[in-house]
């Protein structure tokens, strides 16, 4: 597919397409392969890459698009180099989110606790050290796809990052997000980044609280 069309639309173009994120009126990434070539044109923002293979490109709608794995792959180094047009931390989320609610494959190579960033793996650390009950990590509860969950006390951690402004449709999604899961029965802890590196005594004392209060069974 890639040998026969040369580029594909790729990051956030390519995460909308796959219906990952809302639409969005800024440039298109294509994505191509190689170090060079191919001149700037406007409305569209090229991405040279030495590692894309035919294997991460097929077709959606008719397009040529980079897979769901690669997609997100390429917007998380976008966002750890901080390249141009980078997604903000929290849409990032939203999109791995959407992915694994539609079932798509984005990560052949995900850990054994189930892990996605190393806040996640730093929370995890955190329950162990202070003895906490271990959770279920990254599982549905309906459509939602949550961080940490202890199911026989009904009660979940949402960890989130605060490195990138996470911005108003984010910040609106997490909130319909919390409604959503306490309507359903879930007392719902959304914890920050520099709460869990520098204020873990709090953070584990609030959640030994929160699971001593929680019902069993």
């Amino acid at each position: 597919m890639l040998d026969h069309w040369g580029a594909a639309v790729s990051h956030r173009s390519a995460a909308c397409l796959w219906d990952l994120l809302p639409k969005n009126e800024g440039p298109v990434d294509v994505i191509v392969a190689g170090a060079g070539g191919k001149a700037r044109r406007r409305g569209i923002r090229v991405h040279r890459s030495r590692t894309l293979v035919p294997a991460d490109v097929i077709l959606r709608r008719a397009i040529p698009v980079t897979t769901p794995m690669r997609t997100i792959a390429d917007m998380r180094l976008a966002a750890a180099e901080g390249w141009p047009g980078a997604l903000p931390a929290g849409q990032l989320r939203r999109a791995i989110r959407q992915a694994n609610v539609l079932g798509l494959s984005i990560d052949e190579e995900s850990g054994r606790d189930r892990t996605r960033s190393d806040l996640e793996r730093d929370f995890l650390r955190l329950c162990r050290r202070y003895g906490l009950p271990s959770p279920e990590v990254n599982v549905r509860i309906g459509p939602h796809l949550v961080d940490f969950l202890w199911r026989d006390r009904r009660v979940l951690v949402e960890t989130d990052s605060y490195v990138y402004h996470r911005g108003k449709a984010a910040f609106q999604d997490d909130r319909r997000r919390g409604l959503d899961l306490k309507r359903l029965g879930y007392e719902v802890l959304r914890l920050a980044e520099q709460q869990v590196n520098e204020e873990p005594d709090q953070v584990a004392e609030t959640l030994g609280i929160a699971l001593g209060a929680g019902r069993k069974g």
